[in-house]
């Protein structure tokens, strides 16, 4: 198969990058500027489709970040939330329709390199809130990625059944480098451990029984409990 992957250099993009290629896969990789303030991400993405000889474009959406304010990821003047994910806090890091924009541009690519699929790892555990996360939109812009063309591309969503914590382990088996990856939508020299996506993070690592290698600010709040977990599978990176 060969597939579209939106890769932003997260956890759960690079998980499903890692797998994808271990299973033998063709994998092209699209990260998108869309003018977020966590732009890391973009590095991290780079450095790890690099290694792993996957191809890796950048698409510069950056100038989208004006028409899309109110939310802490494109909009400077919105803190990014501390704490725990409530549905408030989730709701104020929500860019308008973004998996609608990132989707749309990796079909496109998709139809153009005759690819299979378009492939994003959106989770279970992002349902209650995110509404392009949930199955019922991926089902609808399925068919509508579908129909966009003469050559047909799906949408591959294998994670929407899931929770981060079963990423996690999934990534451990397939000897993902958590420790490169980057979740924190504040963006500085370190996960800052306090953002919601950080408090996810760490609760998964302690709930899949894997060891979180990822560096966190001086100041951030110890989690209850470490524990560790052997590491399986080959890396096929």
């Amino acid at each position: 198969m060969k597939a579209v992957l939106v890769y932003s250099g997260g956890l759960d993009s690079t998980v499903l990058l890692y797998r994808m290629l271990g299973e033998g896969h063709v994998v092209l990789a699209l990260s998108v500027d869309y003018g977020q303030r966590h732009r890391r991400e973009l590095d991290c993405a780079r450095a790890i489709a690099l290694e792993c000889g996957a191809r890796h474009e950048v698409a510069d959406l950056s100038a989208l970040a004006r028409l899309l304010p109110g939310n802490s990821l494109t909009d400077r003047a919105v803190a990014v939330p501390h704490g725990p994910y409530t549905e408030a806090t989730m709701k104020s890091t929500i860019v308008p329709n973004r998996n609608m924009i990132l989707l749309s541009v990796a079909a496109a690519w998709a139809i153009a390199e005759r690819a299979d699929c378009v492939a994003y790892a959106a989770h279970g555990g992002d349902h209650a809130v995110y509404p392009d996360c949930r199955e019922g939109f991926a089902r609808a812009l399925d068919g509508a990625i579908r129909l966009a063309d003469w050559h047909s591309v799906s949408l591959h969503r294998p994670f929407v059944g899931l929770e981060k914590s079963d990423l996690v382990r999934m990534g451990a088996e397939w000897r993902v480098p958590f420790e490169r990856t980057w979740s924190c939508y504040e963006g500085g020299a370190h996960h800052c451990g306090r953002c919601g996506t950080c408090v996810e993070r760490r609760e998964a690592f302690l709930r899949a029984n894997v060891s979180d290698p990822t560096v966190y600010a001086p100041d951030a709040p110890s989690p209850a409990l470490e524990q560790n977990a052997d590491h399986g599978k080959e890396s096929p990176c």
